[in-house]
């Protein structure tokens, strides 16, 4: 794909460009994953290769992604609400300075630091990477790249308007497999895409009432987690634990994984995997905002995301290709797994997680997480077929999926290519995914009005696309 200047930004205020003329230009944007941010200075490190990068969040997915960084640049800082995290992460970068609140770090550090990762529990993705962004540093956020829809339109355009080197945490993007399915999709071979059925084998954590509920047991916080810190801009909570488990075990019901199945810090099955699983067909369709969102889920309720949900998101035609609808299922209902049905599988049986991308000439089926893997059915009508050229570019085959993903964000900081899930692409990925949470809890269809943000004829929707941040924890 051609590389451009990044365009302007569509106004988003009243007045501004008619719904129609949005969302062209915001499929154009989104198409256009190679629009170049240009580095926000020119430091001397920066110049000379030398970029130094601090991690916010060193426990679970940030201790991968905060060594790669440190194995690619020099690791300043460590930030975590959890000492033990950071204490550990220390033993490998015993020159970086330590700091439970990312606030104090930024603040402290200020142009000692060029970039930073964030590896949070979802609510804080945002208020951290655009302090970050705010300050000129360049930004490596984890999926989803927000917790609300309002969140990811912001985060894209500030990127844009600092013209910062950005990455979002779907690791499929750096996979071969996975530009591959691009390149065949654009080239045209199943024909003109319709329908999209996306899957995942997530929740894999407790999630919807009667699996969960408030825990009564709210002992003292340890001592080596800061609660106030990890609440961040969520409403006030006591920290709690689960009853003993089978080992005797008393679990955290918010710290350190559970988070994932509560509103207030998660985003259920959806904001963790559809970055992942529905990001193959969103790149090579040429996604951007859509049209209409309809959702249903079992065990609706405020505190914890669903047991099951089933979401259908439309998009309009973009260039040469029609409207495409995208269903998502996940959970288990009525004791039975959500997934398509068995004709759009074509009597195949559907893996844990994948896609269906179907066309008028055939379909693209993958059975992995990244679509990263793929078939063409049926199969005897691709017997022969070969492909197009490859046009997008490959990863480095010395480093691993996670690690290239790393490398290419710090490369792009350097003043290089940007990287392929920069958040002018993975900020309307984010959107669209978050859009479908937003769906599923109104639990009806409704239009969707992208440049003004807004769930047309559904105010209840409202509370979901905005959040009111924590008065008392100042940004």
């Amino acid at each position: 794909m051609p590389r451009s200047h990044e365009p302007a930004r569509p106004a988003l205020a009243q007045g501004g460009p008619s719904r129609r003329e949005f969302l062209k230009t915001s499929a154009v944007i989104g198409a256009g994953y190679f629009i170049a941010p240009r580095p926000a200075w020119a430091a001397s490190r920066l110049a000379n290769g030398q970029i130094n990068v601090a991690s916010i969040g060193v426990g679970g997915k940030g201790d991968s992604d905060c060594r790669q960084a440190g194995k690619q640049a020099k690791m300043v800082a460590l930030c975590d609400i959890d000492d033990n995290y950071i204490e550990r992460m220390a033993s490998t970068f015993p020159d970086a300075k330590k700091y439970n609140d990312f606030r104090e770090m930024l603040a402290q550090m200020g142009d000692k630091i060029d970039a930073v990762t964030v590896s949070t529990p979802d609510h804080m993705h945002a208020p951290i990477s655009i302090m970050a962004m705010k300050m000129g540093k360049h930004v490596y956020c984890q999926k989803p790249l927000t917790h609300s829809v309002s969140e990811a339109r912001e985060m894209r355009e500030l990127a844009a308007e600092k013209k910062l080197a950005t990455q979002m945490g779907n690791q499929g993007t750096a996979e071969d497999g996975l530009r591959r399915a691009v390149e065949i999709i654009q080239d045209g071979v199943i024909g003109p895409v319709r329908e999209v059925h996306v899957w995942t084998n997530r929740p894999v954590w407790p999630q919807a009432p009667g699996v969960m509920s408030r825990p009564s047991d709210t002992p003292p916080v340890p001592k080596h987690v800061h609660w106030d810190l990890f609440l961040g801009v969520a409403p006030e909570r006591p920290y709690a634990v689960y009853p003993p488990n089978s080992k005797g075990e008393k679990k955290g019901a918010y710290h350190a994984f559970n988070w994932r199945g509560w509103w207030d810090f998660g985003t259920g099955a959806l904001g963790d995997m559809a970055c992942h699983t529905a990001n193959m067909a969103f790149m090579a369709l040429k996604l951007g905002h859509p049209t209409s969102a309809e959702g249903q889920c079992g065990d609706l309720n405020p505190e914890t995301c669903p047991s099951w949900a089933s979401v259908v998101l439309e998009f309009p035609a973009r260039e040469s290709m029609p409207p495409v609808k995208l269903f998502w299922y996940e959970g288990k209902k009525d004791g039975r797994k959500n997934l398509p049905s068995a004709e759009k599988m074509q009597g195949r049986k559907p893996s844990d997680s994948g896609s269906l991308l179907v066309g008028d000439k055939g379909t693209l089926y993958s059975p992995n997480d990244y679509g990263a893997q793929y078939v063409l059915l049926p199969e005897k009508d691709f017997a022969d077929y070969k492909g197009p050229e490859p046009s997008l570019p490959r990863k480095d085959q010395g480093l691993g999926t996670d690690e290239w993903m790393k490398a290419e964000w710090l490369r792009a900081a350097a003043g290089g290519p940007p990287a392929m899930s920069n958040f002018n692409y993975a900020g309307l990925l984010a959107e669209a995914v978050l859009l479908g949470n937003v769906a599923m809890r109104v639990g009806k269809k409704f239009e969707w009005d992208a440049p003004n943000l807004k769930a047309v004829g559904c105010p209840e929707a409202d509370q979901y696309i905005r959040r009111e941040y924590r008065k008392s924890f100042a940004l």
